[in-house]
């Protein structure tokens, strides 16, 4: 399979870069599509870029028509929870109306493998920990709600088109090239890892912790983070696993191994060797204690296991803010 072209949607943005560049790598043509309302230009490296907006049908027919992509990678959405309680009618109009726009494109091409760019937000607040794919869903605010609502069209897409999909759930993206090429860079930048790292750059006033009296090991939250490539790398088994004829599933993307935000910013001081003034503030509205992953049906499904781990993530992360980051 080596040699397909595949269209990587969103593919100027965080996740959907890297992708590209596993892609590349693995011999695979990755065709990015973006508007690049927040992807950035710079990112794309490793093929051809085309502009336009999910939501706009004809632009798709004719990218479809152009490089009659083998799958469809689906990146590109409106992520920032806080933004999607603010202005959920964005989240709808892009999330979900771009997303059925984009499906019944691909279904008029004749394109029946695609991959979902999806978030362990679906899941609601943890019942049990780990979460595993059969957790309830049960989303608490509009961009998970979004998600969620993609997904259960996924499923119907399957029974009654014949539309297979590969739904992932990501947990807490992080990391970087380990080259510098590409990073994290998002406008405005609300993930913990690089706004700790700012801190301890000194391009902003200390870091805040929201919550310090969890029950959890130190109090503050735990979350699973998974290296960035971690994450490119089973967007590419997706797509070999879907080209190969594989059944629509839905799989968790995470570690498996939780770390509290002290352990965190603990972490950064060590790659960084730079302390940084940490505020503890109190808990904020809608986050869970704890989201760490069971990724054994990912590894099940499609060979995949984590290869980085926490140290080497906020490495690549550290030297991509430290020298590469467009500031």
């Amino acid at each position: 399979m080596a040699g397909e072209t595949v269209l990587v949607v969103g593919g100027a943005g965080y996740i959907g870069s890297h992708t590209c560049l596993d892609l590349a790598n693995k011999g695979y043509k990755p065709v990015v599509f973006d508007n690049f309302s927040n992807g950035h230009r710079e990112f794309v490296k490793w093929g051809p870029a085309e502009e336009g907006d999910i939501r706009d049908r004809a632009r798709l027919d004719e990218v479809l028509a152009k490089h009659k992509p083998a799958a469809i990678l689906h990146f590109a959405a409106l992520i920032e929870v806080g933004e999607s309680v603010k202005d959920p009618v964005s989240f709808y109009e892009n999330n979900v109306i771009g997303t059925l726009t984009l499906l019944s494109a691909a279904q008029a091409a004749g394109i029946n493998a695609f991959v979902f760019s999806s978030t362990c937000a679906t899941y609601g607040l943890p019942q049990s920990v780990p979460l595993d794919e059969t957790h309830r869903q049960m989303p608490i605010n509009p961009y998970g709600r979004t998600k969620y609502i993609v997904e259960q069209a996924l499923a119907d897409y399957d029974q009654y088109k014949s539309l297979r999909s590969v739904v992932l759930r990501y947990f807490n993206a992080a990391g970087a090239d380990f080259e510098g090429r590409i990073g994290e860079w998002h406008q405005p930048e609300t993930h913990a890892i690089p706004l700790a790292i700012d801190a301890a750059l000194g391009r902003r006033q200390g870091f805040k912790v929201f919550g310090s009296d969890y029950e959890t090991r130190d109090g503050t939250c735990v979350r699973d983070y998974i290296h960035v490539l971690d994450l490119a790398d089973a967007h590419v088994r997706a797509v070999e696993y879907l080209l190969k004829g594989g059944d629509s599933v839905a799989l968790n993307l995470g570690t498996g191994t939780g770390t509290t935000v002290k352990e965190l910013l603990g972490a950064i001081e060590d790659v960084s060797n730079r302390p940084f003034p940490v505020e503890y503030i109190g808990r904020r509205e809608g986050d869970s204690h704890t989201l760490v992953a069971n990724n054994d049906k990912a590894r099940d499904v499609l060979g995949w296991v984590p290869q980085y781990d926490l140290s080497q993530i906020i490495r690549s992360a550290w030297d991509w803010h430290a020298k590469s980051n467009q500031h």
